[in-house]
């Protein structure tokens, strides 16, 4: 945690903070699996409606842990990177509904779940802790999730 004195943050928190960041890159990254999944195994008449938006979900996914795993970093910590560690800590399980056009949104929709009450209780730690990096990747994640939760609801009639 050679980094916490740097930038301003206190050892101890940088470690609780790395610590819940870890748990948070293990389910983006079941999810994103799952959602690369539905892109590839989508079929019947809303093919042509998903598979370009799992598409752009999963690049956006993609994007995210890369971003986690480098704060993990900035706080001196090390990101987990094998799946094996992943599926001991992430809630999001491995989907096997990746056929299913509702299935699979209501999958993205539950994993959507996962991340943004993750993301909360980041918020929470982080504000205590004085750390505005990590508080505001979360916040605006939340923020364009939310969005997305309202559009997958939508295809869903909800």
């Amino acid at each position: 945690m050679k980094n916490a004195n740097i930038i301003g943050l206190q050892e101890e928190d940088c470690k609780k903070i790395a610590e819940k960041l870890n748990v948070l890159l293990a389910n983006y990254s079941i999810f994103y699996q799952n959602t690369r999944g539905s892109h590839w195994n989508i079929k019947g008449d809303q093919f042509f409606t998903l598979h370009p938006k799992f598409e752009e979900l999963y690049n956006n996914l993609v994007l995210k842990i890369d971003e986690i795993a480098e704060r993990i970093l900035t706080l001196g910590a090390t990101p987990a990177h094998n799946y094996s560690d992943y599926l001991k800590v992430a809630t999001i399980k491995e989907s096997q509904e990746v056929n299913d056009a509702n299935k699979s949104v209501e999958n993205i929709l539950n994993s959507f779940k996962v991340v943004i009450d993750l993301q909360r209780e980041l918020l929470d730690i982080t504000d205590e802790a004085g750390d505005e990096g990590t508080n505001s990747q979360m916040s605006d994640y939340i923020t364009e999730q939310e969005k997305e939760v309202w559009m997958y609801n939508s295809y869903l009639g909800k």
